[in-house]
């Protein structure tokens, strides 16, 4: 009854001004990820509450052009208002046993095959996960069962993904932490926005 969450957020999604205008003019819907090793499954992906760290994604894909499949070359960011739906949040306790249920599923299929189980992949100089071609297809699994079983499916997915230098020494925390959710139903996007900078001038009279 409680786990669903009061449903409405904030994401940010970082990507070429051009995309962003067109996106934002209704010239072009916003484009989903469909990689093997999107570490929430496939969808849209944005950063919850943190247009920031979606400038800064951008930028970094400009810096690294071989890293996006479309090359950035202007920086930039789109906000949208996002209604999660019926979610499969990995922030919640009880949604985790699906995600294990869901592995279980795939161990059984791939083993039947006599095909080997997809592996996450480390990458960079912290050695951090970041080809995540388990937990997609543990996700992708999970998606397919609901539906085959003719239970609701999942309209989005949300999780914490720890990223970065830590913050100082023996810290839990990293430098790049951060919230991101994976939009599969484009309905739940109820619209976008270009990004305002606060006001530091104002002042109420």
């Amino acid at each position: 009854m409680y786990s669903r969450g009061s449903g409405i957020v904030y994401g940010f999604h970082g990507c070429d001004r051009e995309v962003a205008m067109n996106v934002l003019t209704l010239k072009q819907p916003l484009k989903g990820s469909v990689n093997n090793y999107d570490w929430l499954g496939n969808g849209m992906y944005f950063w919850e509450n943190s247009q920031s760290r979606a400038l800064e994604y951008a930028q970094h894909l400009k810096e690294n052009p071989g890293k996006s499949k479309k090359p950035i070359k202007n920086p930039f960011v789109i906000g949208s208002v996002i209604h999660l739906g019926n979610c499969l949040d990995l922030l919640d306790y009880e949604k985790l046993s699906l995600l294990k249920f869901g592995y279980e599923i795939l161990e059984a299929t791939l083993k039947s095959q006599n095909k080997p189980i997809p592996k996450n992949k480390p990458l960079g100089n912290l050695q951090e996960l970041m080809l995540r071609d388990l937990d997609c297809a543990v996700i992708e699994t999970l998606h397919k069962a609901r539906i085959d079983g003719n239970l609701t499916p999942f309209d989005s997915v949300r999780g914490v993904f720890w990223e970065g230098e830590e913050l100082y020494p023996n810290a839990g925390f990293r430098e790049k932490d951060h919230i991101q959710i994976c939009i599969r139903n484009p309905n739940c996007i109820k619209g976008f926005f270009l990004p305002r900078d606060i006001n530091t001038k104002f002042t109420l009279v």
